[in-house]
């Protein structure tokens, strides 16, 4: 899962200039070294909720908690996705 997630941040928000082996899976995802921002945080909810069938509303509680790291968002993913 974590290495697929990799795969989908790098092709998806288009983050060319890194590769999967470059990203901490405990690393924050936002405001750390991969710059991700507000809009990458959207189209992302946008790209779990078409591969996953997971929808991540905007503003809800948990939010932070999920897209904390790739390591919480993977755990989310995990635990909630369509059988």
């Amino acid at each position: 899962m974590l290495e697929e997630l990799k795969r989908l941040l790098i092709e998806e928000l288009n983050l060319e200039d890194f590769n999967p082996e470059d990203i901490d899976v405990n690393e924050p995802l936002f405001g750390g070294g991969l710059g991700l921002d507000s809009i990458d945080a959207l189209e992302l909810a946008i790209i779990i909720e078409k591969k996953y069938g997971i929808k991540i509303k905007s503003g809800d509680e948990n939010n932070e908690r999920i897209f904390s790291s790739l390591a919480a968002l993977a755990a989310h993913i995990e635990a909630n996705r369509s059988k």
